[in-house]
């Protein structure tokens, strides 16, 4: 079941997939966790909470309209390949719609741009180097 949650609960999630249980999981907020427009999405499979993601208002570049930036995307292990993901972000694509935003975007980790590329997204940038995690590429898919 999708459901929209508060960041404290995806905090733990964030530490162990996306930086390796090395942080606290208050070391893992981003800054854009509470400004105003930003939400976080769940999968729960059963009380478990399966998958996260957060999204907030961000332009990208020279993109027009309203863009929201996809952030902290992560499948626990033991539920990865099994669609959440791509259900989490497609039910956050419908939803931004209904809010009349016109594009999303992410920086995504190179291992992660077949996913991205999966449910709509296209690459929109040369590869670069986010320190300490890895290569990426910017993404983008259009909403309206």
């Amino acid at each position: 079941m999708i459901k929209f949650i508060e960041v404290e609960a995806l905090l733990p999630i964030r530490n162990e997939i996306l930086r390796e249980g090395r942080l606290t999981p208050n070391e893992c907020r981003f800054p854009t966790d509470k400004i105003a427009g930003a939400f976080h999405l769940g999968y729960y499979k059963g009380d478990e909470l399966a998958c996260i993601v957060s999204f907030h208002p961000q332009n990208y570049g020279e993109f027009a309209g309203v863009g929201y930036q996809l952030r902290g995307m992560a499948t626990i292990e033991k539920y990865r390949g099994q669609g959440l993901g791509n259900q989490l972000v497609n039910f956050a694509l419908t939803y931004l719609r209904g809010q009349k935003a016109n594009y999303v975007w992410c920086n995504a980790r190179k291992k992660a741009v077949p996913f991205y590329h999966n449910t709509g997204f296209e690459i929109v940038s040369a590869e670069f180097e986010v320190p300490g995690i890895g290569p990426h590429f910017v993404m983008y898919v259009k909403l309206m």
